[in-house]
């Protein structure tokens, strides 16, 4: 299973190694500086640093950090640092770099004097170490702030998340059952796919899936089957067997993946009627409930949206799979919802969510039990990631509210309106100018900036709509 974890950071702290023999206090104090930033972001961040005082010096911090496998360096000038020295550092380094342009004063004071003048001077050596780092092809984030205030905690928080889910990215591998025929926005490249982002693809047999279904042993589904009971309000007339065979087939699932050391799986519908009806069930409730537990998913073979959850449980939390059903000029929203699969963690806490027994015409199978819900109404990110060409990817982020509506009793499955900030005749021109694809995937809150991030490390271009 997928889980955000606390990014690990190293920082280069530059300054001149001549104040050792001329000053030796000031190296001793900038390091204190050092270690009180440190401080201030240790409840999110776990980070190290180093104080480069030359060029080999330089070149073995940050040596080390990429051996050592850091998610990123911040690099701070805590005093005038010749950028040359750099060049050959940073030429090898393949971690994500953020300039971190502060001092450890905010302003200028009467009382200002040599000393203070010298501690903090570090804006000229930023100049010049982001010049050096252009120069040799590096792309650094950069902030320039006090660095006691929250704008600059918020702001590195996001930076090491990115660089973080970046790295753990690497080691993904997910399963595809086939995709849907003729459903022409989620083909790409998947070599390309898998260069950029590092998540590996491999081709299963729904068949595994079958066996695996086999071993799953009844005291396993009493446990799962009461665990629904913990989150759902199951309806009356849900039979009792179709909810202890869809715990089974999610069981199967998870043990399958679990088996063969997958994060994410993603199949088209007409995989169980094609395999013959050895399963009797769309997977349903055990997609709702393995994109809860912190599985990535998607429906219809869609490797893009599916690579979306997996980022999204490591970036943010809590990824919504779902799509625009319809549009709502008048809410001036879009309806979203899909065929029943969604992260009910994003629920909306003052409704029950309702487990029911949900008639589904696709592929001739049972009905298969369905999670009711909608989103928690307010701040929400919709993003999507479109494949243009080769390894060339576009994503498309729109932030909004998820609006506090009442309930429509006649749709049976999760749906939600989300009604985008520069409304829904905008974003959807926009939308559709830039490719964007009908599989989106939706976050509490808004979390735009940390996806930009993301998509800076990767070279991913991104677009507001």
């Amino acid at each position: 299973m997928l889980r955000k974890k606390k990014p690990k950071i190293g920082i280069l702290a530059l300054l001149q190694g001549l104040y050792d023999v001329s000053q030796p206090e000031i190296p001793v104090k900038q390091a204190e500086f050092v270690k009180e930033v440190i401080a201030s972001l240790a409840d999110r961040i776990d980070i190290d640093f180093d104080l480069g005082k030359e060029r080999v010096s330089i070149e073995e911090i940050v040596g080390k950090y990429n051996r050592e496998a850091y998610d990123g360096i911040i690099v701070i000038n805590v005093m005038y640092s010749p950028g040359l020295r750099l060049i050959q550092a940073f030429k090898q380094n393949r971690l994500p770099v953020l300039i971190a342009n502060i001092q450890p004063l905010p302003s200028v004071t009467p009382d200002w004097n040599w000393s203070l003048l010298t501690t903090n001077q570090g804006i000229h050596g930023a100049q010049d170490t982001a010049n050096m780092l252009l120069r040799v092809g590096a792309k650094p984030a950069v902030i320039t702030e006090d660095w006691k205030s929250p704008a600059f905690r918020d702001f590195v928080t996001d930076w090491a998340a990115a660089a973080s889910a970046v790295k753990d990215l690497r080691g993904v591998k997910a399963a595809m059952f086939n995709k849907m025929q003729q459903m022409g926005d989620i083909l790409g490249d998947e070599v390309e796919y898998y260069k950029k982002f590092g998540i590996e693809i491999n081709y299963e047999s729904i068949g595994l899936v079958v066996k695996a279904f086999e071993t799953v042993t009844d005291a396993e589904v009493d446990a799962q089957v009461a665990e629904d009971a913990k989150n759902f309000e199951i309806a009356p007339d849900l039979p009792k067997e179709s909810h202890r065979y869809a715990a089974r087939l999610q069981l199967a699932f998870e043990k399958f993946l679990i088996s063969k050391g997958y994060d994410a799986f993603s199949a088209n519908f007409t995989v169980y009627e094609d395999d013959g009806g050895r399963l009797r069930q769309l997977p349903i409730l055990a997609a709702s409930n393995m994109l809860a537990k912190g599985y990535g998913y998607s429906a219809e073979g869609d490797a893009h949206a599916m690579g979306l959850t997996v980022i999204g449980h490591l970036l943010i939390g809590d990824p919504h799979f779902t799509e625009m059903y319809s549009l709502d000029f008048v809410r001036d929203a879009a309806l979203m919802s899909h065929m029943g699969e969604g992260n009910w963690k994003i629920a909306r806490r003052d409704r029950p969510i309702r487990l029911i027994d949900r008639p589904l015409d696709i592929g001739n199978m049972e009905n298969p039990p369905t999670p009711i819900y909608s989103a928690q109404p307010g701040v929400s990110t919709l993003v999507t990631l479109a494949p243009l060409s080769g390894d060339c990817y576009r994503m498309l982020i729109s932030r909004g509210t998820v609006l506090d509506t009442e309930e429509i009793k006649g749709i049976p499955m999760n749906y939600s309106f989300f009604k985008p900030d520069a409304g829904v005749r905008k974003s959807m021109d926009d939308w559709l100018k830039y490719g964007g694809t009908h599989h989106q995937i939706m976050f509490t809150g808004d979390h735009s900036r940390r996806l930009r991030m993301f998509c800076e490390i990767l070279g991913i271009e991104c677009i507001e709509v």
